[in-house]
């Protein structure tokens, strides 16, 4: 029984360029199987070789995976009856799909596989550009491109462009990390006879008729740093260099405890622009906390204590392990089984049977409706709630009425104080049961009120009015005229 494939390189050029060694395999092969037969060195020896390629298979599936396994199955079956050699472009160990699946599954099925030689594309693309991959470079497939793993500071080869329809995959891919003018170059048979070298913006990529199965597109390396300003790492480097010894002098004097004011005033920046629905100013905002969440992490770095990738390490594995109905195989119903399991796993996490009180989770630091609302919710989930709404709209009017008495009491009532915070509460209650957070309910009034009362303002101003000198009456009419705009609105 044969069980022997010998894979074979092709190389990158015409025939020049084809070892003596492998061109005796290819012509005395009694049974050569041909990844594809579109190659200027089968073009030449044609009429020397007796072949069967596998190119009928590309169009028989419509995916890449697909094709490779048909290949590699083809090929295990044929080597079960005798010797064969299997020939593809350019070197076998280079973007070579069909030989890494070869490689594993015939070994592990008992066949003695050799690798024979073969000039990579590689060298001869270097040459074709007359660039030193030294300076740092990258070999991408065409096939399932990302941008983010792009390294778009050293030289990039994208291989594999076989079709204007894989050109217009990378090139939208390219377009989310670079703009649209920048200048890349198409590399099509690079080494042999034919080669074409064509430079051509981006955004005419996939407008080249030139691309077929021996084209790579090159990426120059990125040389102006503002291009790469939309990437997390070039923000770092930024506050890595502002807090550095030639940095800013007020970023070097920070602390996790001084910027602490500035997390919030971020935060609820943020919050003003969500509730605005205020595109612009979110993203703007968005980036006023993150710098804030980075300036934190470099702090860390300076002091040698933890990393921007210990925080992001942390966060990774955290939503991993609570998620194990996404990246495990844990089956959910609806939203409420997964915070069912997010609070297991917290609880598991923390290890809260260590803690005083199950309220111990709750932040002190948040704010008093807020905590008041996060309290309440973690107090409801082992039963300590009102069974209906009804009961917490009665507990809202019982703590009306214990505030008016205490009003209706003359002299100083240290007990107003009390009731009130027990009618803020129990209102709190209240919400909460038709899922409403306190502080983002009371930030809406206030915004509401803020824009209302502005307008009064305005027309004050548009008539020639003092706001101190307007009767109420007046007031509350322009009042209800910005009421009656917002709705319109």
């Amino acid at each position: 029984m044969a069980k022997k494939i010998t894979i074979v390189g092709l190389g990158a050029g015409d025939l020049n360029q084809l070892p003596f060694g492998v061109y005796q395999l290819l012509t005395k092969a009694e049974a050569l199987y041909l990844r594809t037969k579109e190659h200027p060195v089968i073009e030449e020896l044609t009429n020397e070789l007796t072949f069967e390629s596998f190119d009928s298979i590309y169009e028989q599936n419509d995916d890449f995976d697909s094709v490779y396994t048909t290949i590699v199955n083809v090929l295990l079956e044929k080597a079960e009856n005798e010797d064969i050699v299997y020939a593809v472009p350019g070197h076998p160990l280079v973007a070579e799909k069909t030989v890494q699946i070869l490689l594993t599954e015939g070994r592990q099925n008992g066949f003695t596989i050799s690798l024979e030689g073969g000039q990579s594309f590689l060298d001869a693309t270097f040459q074709a550009l007359e660039v030193d991959p030294i300076e740092g470079f990258q070999l991408v497939d065409a096939i399932g491109l990302e941008s983010a793993k792009l390294q778009l500071k050293g030289h990039v080869v994208i291989t594999q462009v076989y079709d204007q329809m894989i050109a217009s995959d990378v090139k939208l891919t390219l377009m989310e990390q670079l703009p649209d003018d920048y200048k890349v170059v198409i590399v099509t048979a690079a080494g042999s006879n034919a080669q074409i070298l064509k430079e051509v913006e981006l955004f005419e990529l996939d407008r080249e008729t030139t691309v077929n199965n021996l084209t790579s597109v090159y990426i120059p390396p990125v040389k102006d740093d503002t291009l790469l300003n939309h990437q997390f790492n070039s923000f770092r480097q930024v506050v890595a260099e502002l807090r550095g010894p030639n940095g800013c002098p007020w970023d070097k004097e920070q602390t996790h405890t001084s910027l602490k004011k500035y997390l919030i005033e971020e935060c609820y920046e943020l919050l003003e622009a969500i509730e605005k629905d205020d595109i612009d100013h979110i993203i703007e905002e968005l980036g006023d906390v993150l710098l804030q969440v980075v300036l934190h992490a470099q702090i860390g770095e300076d002091d040698g204590m933890f990393s921007m990738d210990d925080v992001i390490k942390g966060i990774n594995e955290k939503m991993i392990r609570r998620h194990p109905h996404v990246f495990g195989e844990t089956i959910v119903s609806d939203t409420e089984e997964v915070l069912v399991n997010w609070d297991e796993i917290k609880r598991a996490e923390k290890g809260t049977e260590n803690e005083q009180s199950i309220l111990d989770s709750v932040a002190k630091t948040l704010p008093a409706l807020s905590k008041a609302y996060h309290l309440q919710k973690k107090a409801a989930k082992v039963g300590f709630d009102w069974p209906t709404i009804d009961g917490a709209w009665l507990k809202v009017k019982e703590e009306i009425s214990e505030l008016e008495e205490e009003f209706s009491k003359k002299g100083d009532n240290p007990l107003l104080i009390k009731e009130y915070g027990d009618l803020l509460f129990a209102l709190v209650n209240v919400g909460r049961h038709y899922k409403i957070e306190p502080e983002e309910a009371l930030t809406s009034t206030i915004t509401k009120f803020y824009d209302r009362f502005h307008f009064i303002e305005r027309k004050a101003k548009e008539n020639k009015k003092e706001l101190q000198n307007m009767s109420l009456e007046e007031m509350d009419t322009y009042w209800n005229e910005a009421k009656k705009l917002e709705k319109e609105g």
